[in-house]
């Protein structure tokens, strides 16, 4: 067999936007073990470990995002010198003015990325102008090194709003005193850009994570197995469950409604709800067994989201880190609970709607961070009147989750659909185009992603403990039995993959 070793040189160290570095392709892993043979020579050092995970988290952001490393660079930059500032403030008045002007440079950095267009045709819509977006990077770009790159659009940095919201907290924590300014900026902008969680979190706190560059590379055999099977799990979930529904079924009603039943219609907002869950909490399964590999722990981001019995409860168990955010850094200086009764409604509703607003500027995040903010509000209230609720038995528990589930499955329609024609089609299709005469013709039709999003969602409910049972038997199995695990999990997921390239949904917010 001949290799074609300058395209595999290619492949693995050259930008190319329609080949980014995922963690679901090959491309990937023989990069990362190239890494890891790295690392085994210089882990014991911990100022060369940094560097050079820093270098390789640069490397591989560079080649999933190209030229707008120079922003993440620039994010670092200007972050670990703001902290320092606020640090040597010599009154409160300057460390709140380091602050403000962070924050500022920061969120007007991330709004002109995600939010030009819409408030630019806003604007234009407004005072009957003209006014074109222009993407001031691109055209600093083509007049460095002479390229001739599309100024008129503004595409999204990956992980622009991750590593945003990162700093962000960065700089409050050092203001309000929980953390002391990094000194070395080496280790702040590997803090920053550390790869596993760089373009889709979990966001991880300085607190927890800047103590841990100081500290030896530990990994011992329990904790190799669990970064495994973390690893395992999260490509199984990303790959065999979410991308393949999401070709198959979901992607395809969404892309026409119309074509499909009220059935087919409402199952595909059901196959998205498994979907999102499976594609972004493999995402964090991945991102946490890589780190660990690495001898670094990542926060846990989902814990069994769709078993909440309420809306509070699902935002404790999803997205963890972002839920965390948003109440310390958002609810609570907005005044939190400590106004009174109705302030706090108003806070709660405030932050799920910026909440939404944090994913995109469209009308159908707003009204997808307006349900949940509505849902936590109705919590809150329901909990002032008739106080917290007992233990009430199984089967009202089991109501109070099902009717959680599909709150937030119907939420997700709004998250999903490319526009309001859409929703509209489909809502259309559900209550006037279904019909139980044809759910057999259509199961028949459909039946191998159905059966996969039946066997996904009985994973989703599958009891907690069976699924620790699993963990803790394959770290306890001999490495022979591991390696056969892979091996039979890596013919899995070759079977299951799609030749279309499908990016982890988050990638885009």
């Amino acid at each position: 067999m001949n290799f074609d070793w300058g395209k595999i040189t290619e492949a693995l160290f050259v930008y190319s936007p329609g080949q980014p570095i995922l963690y679901t392709r090959p491309a990937f892993w023989a990069l990362f073990c190239l890494i890891m043979g790295g690392y085994s020579v210089l882990y014991r050092k911990k100022g060369i470990r940094n560097f050079y995970l820093l270098a390789i988290s640069l490397f591989l952001y560079y080649k999933t995002n190209g030229s707008f490393l120079a922003l993440l660079l620039f994010s670092a930059g200007f972050n670990y010198l703001s902290a320092l500032l606020i640090n040597k403030g010599k009154t409160a008045r300057q460390k709140k003015i380091f602050l403000a002007a962070s924050i500022s440079v920061n969120l007007l950095v991330l709004g002109y990325f995600k939010y030009a267009y819409f408030f630019t045709e806003s604007f234009n819509r407004l005072f009957q102008t003209d006014i074109e977006v222009v993407n001031w990077l691109v055209l600093w770009e083509n007049n460095l090194f002479g390229t001739s790159f599309d100024v008129s659009a503004i595409l999204l940095p990956v992980g622009i709003s991750f590593y945003t919201f990162q700093s962000l907290s960065y700089v409050a924590d050092v203001y309000k005193g929980r953390v002391q300014a990094v000194r070395n900026f080496i280790d702040f902008s590997f803090y920053l850009t550390f790869f596993p969680q760089l373009v889709a979190g979990p966001i991880v706190r300085a607190s927890a994570f800047i103590p841990q560059l100081y500290q030896k590379y530990r990994l011992t055999r329990e904790e190799f197995g669990h970064a495994l099977f973390m690893i395992l799990k999260g490509l199984i979930k990303k790959i065999v469950f979410a991308d393949f529904i999401a070709v198959n079924f979901v992607d395809r009603v969404f892309n026409s409604p119309l074509s499909y039943s009220g059935f087919e219609n409402i199952l595909a907002v059901y196959g998205y709800s498994l979907q999102i869950y499976c594609d972004f909490s493999g995402y964090t399964d991945i991102a946490i067994g890589l780190a660990l590999m690495m001898g670094f722990k990542l926060p846990v981001n989902f814990n069994e989201p769709y078993k909440a019995a309420n809306l509070t409860g699902f935002w404790r168990r999803w997205h963890i880190s972002l839920s965390l955010w948003l109440r310390d850094y958002l609810y609570i200086p907005l005044g939190g609970n400590r106004k009174g009764k109705f302030r706090t409604y108003i806070n709660l509703f405030v932050t799920m709607v910026l909440g939404g607003l944090w994913h995109g500027a469209h009308l159908r995040f707003i009204i997808w961070g307006a349900i949940h903010g509505l849902g936590l509000v109705f919590d809150k209230a329901w909990r002032s009147f008739f106080g917290k609720p007992g233990n009430r038995g199984k089967t009202l528990n089991l109501l109070k989750i099902f009717l959680t589930f599909n709150l937030v499955t119907f939420s997700w329609l709004f998250f999903r659909a490319e526009s309001r024609e859409i929703i509209s089609q489909m809502v259309y299709q559900a209550t006037n185009s279904f019909s139980l005469a044809q759910i057999p013709e259509i199961a028949r039709a459909y039946w191998l992603p159905f059966s996969v999003m039946a066997a996904g969602f009985l994973f989703v409910w599958l009891p907690f403990r069976w699924k620790e049972w699993s963990r803790g038997v394959f770290i306890k199995t001999h490495w022979l039995v591991k390696a056969l695990i892979v091996v039979a999990v890596v013919l899995l997921l070759y079977r299951a993959t799609t030749t279309e390239l499908q990016a982890f949904i988050y990638f885009r917010f």
